[in-house]
């Protein structure tokens, strides 16, 4: 997919809610594992930087792929960002709070969703120009944490992150998130490792069914 800027790229993201998470040991299934995803209605997905060979998987998905907004998670820092972007990332996403890698993304007028977690953090975050801030991690506080800061901060746009399942995921957006970041309750990596694509396809169907029900 092309978007024409940063903000068209986000409203992509909000509209979809889910934003995967894939992180593995090794990268040489994970084109496989994108196409099992999208097949099951997940259309926002990210690798992680710790992922081994994570630019060539951004590199080749985006070579491949053209029907799914593919970014790059676990940024650390602005060299590693301009790398994700120069590889094909169409939205970056960190652990933590980076200032540089905001303006960085920015510079190349791409979305980026830095990690935060106290109010200080998530209102510097936003100040700052993030399109959307990471709550990370959201399992250790849950919905009632998002409830209790959308009080204050209304206008902040709050992903949480870690720990979201089907049990929980309608709670979080209930108490105000944008969209979700779901890990390995959707993206299990002994699939990926066992090449089980019809079982991460069924998986992920499941969360989509459970965001239209």
């Amino acid at each position: 997919m092309i978007f024409k800027d940063r903000f068209e790229a986000t409203h992509f993201i909000e509209s979809k809610k889910i934003v995967a998470i894939i992180r593995a040991k090794e990268g040489g299934l994970l084109l496989e594992a994108v196409r099992a995803l999208k097949r099951g209605g997940i259309e926002c997905i990210e690798v992680t930087m710790t992922t081994p060979g994570a630019l060539k998987i951004l590199e080749e998905v985006r070579s491949k792929i053209d029907d799914i907004l593919f970014g790059a998670g676990t940024v650390l820092d602005p060299e590693t960002a301009r790398q994700a972007i120069l590889c094909g990332a169409q939205f970056i996403v960190t652990p933590s709070l980076n200032l540089e890698v905001i303006r960085l993304s920015h510079r190349y007028d791409i979305p980026i969703i830095p990690g935060a977690f106290t109010p200080t953090e998530i209102l510097s975050a936003w100040e700052n120009g993030a399109e959307c801030v990471k709550v990370f991690p959201a399992s250790n506080v849950g919905p009632d944490y998002i409830k209790a800061i959308k009080g204050p901060f209304p206008q902040i746009k709050i992903c949480p992150t870690g720990g979201i399942s089907l049990d929980n995921m309608k709670a979080f957006l209930k108490a105000g998130a944008s969209c979700l970041g779901i890990g390995g309750k959707l993206v299990d990596s002994n699939l990926i490792k066992n090449q089980k694509w019809d079982d991460l396809t069924s998986i992920a169907k499941e969360y989509v069914a459970q965001l239209n029900d």
